[in-house]
């Protein structure tokens, strides 16, 4: 069960305004990426990918996940993105009308590789192999009705 604050309100779960913000945040961000802005060496010809922005409870840091298409050399995209942190804090607050800029912390996303681990540990256990073969397909539900 969550715990509550003494608002009733649940604690560790971010609120409509945090998501809202994230996906404004995260909107902006993968547009002046996709527009390379930036002149940066290891970003150029580099795909980025801007999966998930997490904004804290004040609206006052966002951090985002980045990988890189393929996944190569991540570690550099990030350090490259860091070094850049004040201009894209700039041209985020820029396209996102908040009372304070949103200041900006750069990681690598890693739920594709943990996905691709889980997917892989259920495909070689032999009894969920077998439970994920032998059980209906949604499209065979729609047929039967």
């Amino acid at each position: 069960m969550a715990r509550t604050a003494a608002n009733g309100k649940k604690i560790g779960v971010a609120g409509q305004r945090q998501l809202r913000v994230g996906e404004l945040v995260r909107h902006a961000l993968s547009e002046i990426l996709a527009r390379g802005s930036l002149n940066e060496p290891a970003l150029d010809g580099v795909i980025v990918t801007v999966p998930e922005v997490r904004v804290s409870n004040d609206l006052k840091l966002a951090t985002c996940y980045i990988m890189p298409l393929g996944g190569k050399d991540a570690d550099a995209v990030v350090a490259a993105l860091d070094t850049h942190r004040k201009f894209l804090r700039g041209e985020v607050s820029r396209r996102i009308d908040l009372k304070f800029a949103v200041d900006l912390k750069f990681k690598v996303d890693t739920s594709f590789a943990e996905g691709a681990r889980i997917d892989a540990l259920l495909r070689t256990d032999p009894v969920v192999r077998q439970d994920i073969e032998s059980a209906p397909r949604d499209d065979d539900a729609s047929d039967e009705e």
